[in-house]
């Protein structure tokens, strides 16, 4: 399970720091992707392949759905981490994300997402205030 917020840069070359925290989690090899609200999501190969076959199971003849897989898997790349325990993000997706120096890596239980800090703190100050809210309608368990 990931869990937590860590800081690391962004080096010239496009490598990132992964937490040690995260590291055994993710394994040897893992996906890097687009996310969701402009952040990068990361998963270990295992958890892929399980949202691989939910996402294999929407409808293709549904416009979003084929829009969502397009968008999903063309953004995808296969990871590794080197003996530093950094990570080589392509372009692209350092692009989508607009990861530019600082970035924040934060653990959502089965994946990881990386975002530029920048961006991180803009999300979680509009989204801080209405956190309770949120809970409220979808969560059904004591926190």
């Amino acid at each position: 399970m990931f869990m937590g917020e860590y800081r690391h840069n962004v080096d010239d070359k496009g490598r990132l720091i992964i937490p040690t925290k995260f590291r055994e989690n993710l394994g040897a090899s893992f996906v890097v992707t687009r996310g969701l609200d402009h952040c990068l999501f990361v998963y270990p190969l295992e958890e892929w392949k399980r949202l691989e076959q939910k996402l294999k199971t929407l409808p293709f003849t549904k416009a979003d759905a084929r829009a969502f897989t397009r968008f999903f898997f063309s953004g995808a790349t296969e990871a590794e981490l080197d003996k530093q325990g950094r990570v080589l993000l392509p372009s692209n997706l350092r692009s989508f994300a607009d990861l530019q120096k600082e970035c924040v890596i934060i653990g959502i239980s089965s994946r990881i997402e990386i975002w530029d800090a920048q961006g991180w703190e803009q999300y979680y100050a509009v989204s801080e205030d209405s956190f309770h809210k949120i809970a409220e309608n979808i969560v059904d368990i004591d926190l």
